[in-house]
Order: C-alpha cells, then structure tokens, then sequence
C-alpha cells in the first residue's frame, strides 16, 4: 500500500479579550470558517495554556484586566514566534498603533471591525504561522545533522563554507589535502548537501537560526 503523508495539525486562533461578548462573537465567526477556536478572559491565562506547534494566531485586545495586550505581544515575539498577533480594540490610537506595529503586529484593527476584514487577517496568519513552522522544523533537521559530524568536520565544513579551497583548509587544519577531500565528501553526505551552495546556506543558517521551539 502506498505510504500516506502524516496528517499536519489543524490551524487554532486563540481570542484574548475580557469582554464576554466579544469572545463569544469571535468564537462563533472563527467557527463559522472551520477553524479551532480557543478564548481567553485575561492573558495570564492565555500563557498557562501550553504551547502548540500548529499554525496559530492570535487576536489581542489591548486593554486587559492583568498584562496589557501591547505587553503580551512584547513576550510573544520572544517566546511564540511562530504565532502572529492581531491587534483587536475599542481604545486604538495612532501611538499605539504605530508601537504595536513596529512590535511586529500582523493587523491592528480597532472595533467593531468586519467579520471579513477579521477573516481575512487571520488567515494571513495562519499562512504567515505555517511557514514560520516549516522554516523552524527545517532548521531542526540541519541542526541534527550537524550534531552527528565529529569535531575535525566541523572544522572542515565551517573552512568550506567560509570559501577556503581544500588546501587552504588543509593548511589551516594542518592535515593532508586528501585527508580535507575526505572530510568534505562525508559532510556532504551527512549534511544531505547536493551542492557547495546548500552547504553554505546550511552553514549560515546554522550560525544565525534561533528556532521556535526549545532544543
């Protein structure tokens, strides 16, 4: 029997917003289009709920009975990048539009906003979630990988991505020019390299990636 693809997670958006009845209006629209729904009266209990890695979003009231809305979003670029924010609220200005913008909101909205404006932003974030995922499982994998090559191929894999040729890095390493070919073939193996430039692209994500999730 052929082999199906594993089934991804659905995509959930979260509601925080101490008002009863805008959840419960949220939570109807968000069911109306298919999407797992989960709400929140304040965001502390928003960040007891432990995390998923599935595509997320979530809408953010600014005005809360405990951490403000603009302060929450600060914490989640930190510590759920992979879940945009959109700013939802009956109290939007331009100075707190323009800072939870540069905080990195997906939308700011300001109520009553349309349910199709509503649907609309979050399904960018849905998308903008999902491939945030796909970047940070991505790097899990080339992070595995590294994590299996001894010390000395390291070495060499760090030389050639740096652009040294094979006798620079013997050079460098003090090591045979054989011994560097030898090194340089395994690494592509193990790397799953099908080219210099991917290892390079490994490389630079390897040095600069943090990943979403915990290692």
């Amino acid at each position: 029997m052929p082999m199906t693809a594993p089934s991804r997670p659905a995509p959930i958006v979260f509601v925080v917003d101490d008002d009863v009845s805008v959840r419960e209006s949220l939570e109807s629209l968000f069911h109306s289009a298919g999407w797992q729904v989960e709400m929140f009266a304040s965001a502390r209990d928003f960040l007891a709920r432990p995390r998923v890695l599935a595509p997320s979003c979530l809408v953010l009231d600014v005005a809360l009975p405990d951490l403000n809305g603009l302060a929450l979003q600060k914490r989640l670029v930190a510590e759920r990048a992979d879940m945009p924010v959109i700013i939802l609220t009956g109290y939007g200005d331009v100075p707190m539009a323009v800072e939870a913008m540069k905080a990195g909101a997906l939308e700011f909205l300001t109520k009553p906003a349309s349910p199709a404006e509503l649907l609309k932003a979050v399904s960018r974030g849905f998308e903008r979630s999902d491939a945030l995922l796909v970047q940070d499982a991505e790097l899990h994998s080339i992070q595995a990988r590294h994590a299996v090559l001894s010390r000395r191929q390291r070495e060499v894999m760090a030389l050639v991505a740096a652009g040294r040729l094979n006798k620079q890095v013997a050079s460098e390493l003090k090591i045979s020019e054989v011994t560097v070919k030898a090194h340089r073939g395994s690494v592509m193996r193990r790397m799953h390299a099908a080219s210099l430039a991917e290892l390079v692209i490994m490389h630079a994500r390897l040095r600069s990636g943090i990943t979403i999730r915990s290692a």
